[in-house]
């Protein structure tokens, strides 16, 4: 029976490990770019997106970001087109790029924000180094817990396309009107009183941590 022996199943790898903190450190050591970067470049990978505006919510945040930017508000990835059916490994197109373009215009919809305000870094993982991309990004949730990816969700969502509008609004446009896409949601959208009571319980377990 597999379950007497499934361990002969259970593939580890004290490799792996070493792999990620590589990755991880790396990452952490990339410079810092506003938002979106200045230039166009090539290449899929990971990015992180650090706020340190104004906005009396994101206080907390903003609080670990002062001297330097050490507490994203939001992680990524953008993957090489056709990667999801393992027929593309290797990019020369601005994947990366075109991902943190298209959050800064979502963040200039919102009259909340300055964009200004959004600082990011990013990692380019291209060949073969491009199978890291997913689990770099998840390792790099888990490592900060960010907000926007952890308990607020629906920043990094698109527009869902005509017929497909009778979905709920995401507790992110709820929080910080302004995508016109948005706005056309005709679902039941989650209150924003539930929303502000998540993010002060997550920023103080995340305080205590």
């Amino acid at each position: 029976m597999i379950a007497q022996g499934y361990q002969k199943h259970i593939f580890k790898s004290a490799k792996l490990q070493s792999i990620m903190e590589e990755a991880i450190s790396f990452f952490e050591k990339t410079p810092v770019h506003n938002l979106p970067p200045q230039s166009a470049f090539p290449g899929p990978g990971v990015y992180a997106i650090y706020y340190v505006g104004p906005h009396k919510i994101y206080t907390a945040v903003v609080a670990n970001n002062n001297k330097e930017c050490v507490l994203p508000i939001y992680v990524g990835k953008a993957v090489p087109p056709g990667s999801r059916t393992a027929r593309n490994i290797s990019s020369n197109t601005p994947d990366l790029y075109k991902r943190l373009r298209e959050h800064s215009k979502s963040i200039q919809h919102s009259p909340d924000f300055d964009l200004s305000d959004f600082k990011c870094r990013f990692m380019i993982l291209s060949d073969v180094e491009s199978q890291l991309i997913s689990i770099t990004e998840s390792s790099l949730i888990r490592k900060y817990r960010p907000l926007w990816n952890t308990c607020i969700d629906g920043f990094g969502n698109h527009d869902p396309g005509s017929g497909r509008y009778n979905q709920a609004c995401s507790e992110w446009d709820v929080l910080h009107p302004g995508r016109s896409w948005a706005k056309k949601l005709k679902g039941k959208s989650p209150q924003i009183e539930k929303i502000l009571l998540k993010i002060e319980k997550h920023l103080d377990l995340k305080s205590k941590s």
